[in-house]
Order: structure tokens, then sequence, then C-alpha cells
């Protein structure tokens, strides 16, 4: 398993793990990082959308699909992004910046593995 992969994979597991806890104990696993109790079924949705990217990923990984994997570290890197400026507009406290932190450290781990997957090819 190429070192692109294996960090997509890894990502890809995570995925499953925040997916399920959201969509089957969304109140346990946001007290644990101290977000409110909700009722609301959108927290459900993220996790059931977080299942199926794991799907996604899964299958990228499945067929070593670098380009895919190249998408992701765009789209990954963004997400701190995104994050900090829901924590800095007051609609999200700021334990949600972890979040955005981990995508940021799963896509630069893809990255650096993509570069040195291709320099490694190079003459």
């Amino acid at each position: 398993m190429s070192a692109p992969t294996k960090s997509l994979l890894v990502f890809a597991l995570y995925l499953v793990c925040l997916g399920l806890g959201l969509l089957c104990l969304p109140n346990t696993l946001g007290r644990f990082f101290g977000f409110p109790d909700t009722h609301d079924v959108w927290i459900r949705v993220v996790g059931m959308l977080l299942l199926f990217l794991a799907f996604y990923y899964s299958q990228a990984v499945r067929r070593e699909g670098t380009d895919f994997f190249r998408w992701t570290v765009y789209t990954r890197s963004l997400v701190i992004v995104c994050f900090t400026a829901f924590v800095l507009l007051g609609l999200a406290p700021l334990v949600l910046i972890l979040f955005g932190v981990i995508d940021l450290l799963f896509a630069i781990w893809t990255a650096l593995a993509l570069r040195a997957s291709h320099t490694s090819r190079c003459p």
C-alpha cells in the first residue's frame, strides 16, 4: 500500500468513527467535546454524510485514485478556514477548530505522501 493510499485509508476510518458517533450517539460525542445537547436531526444528517464520504474515500483507496487523493488535499485544507470563520462569527464553539486542525493534518500527510511518491518515481 502506497503512503498516499495509507493516509486516505486512515482518514476514511476517522470519518467512519466520527460519522457513526454523530449518527448513533450525537449527544454523547457532543458532550465529550463540550457541545450542548441537541435533538435536531441535522447532527445525524452530518453523521450520515460523513459515512458517505468515508465510502468514497475507501473506494478511492481500493483503486489507488491518485487524482482523488490530490483533490481531497485542497478541500480538507479548507475545512480549517471555514471552521475558524464559524467560530469567529460566533456560530460555533472554539472546539470546532480542533476538527479543522485534524482535517488539515490529514491533508498535509496526504500532500507530503503524494509529493514523496511522485519524486520517487521521477529520475
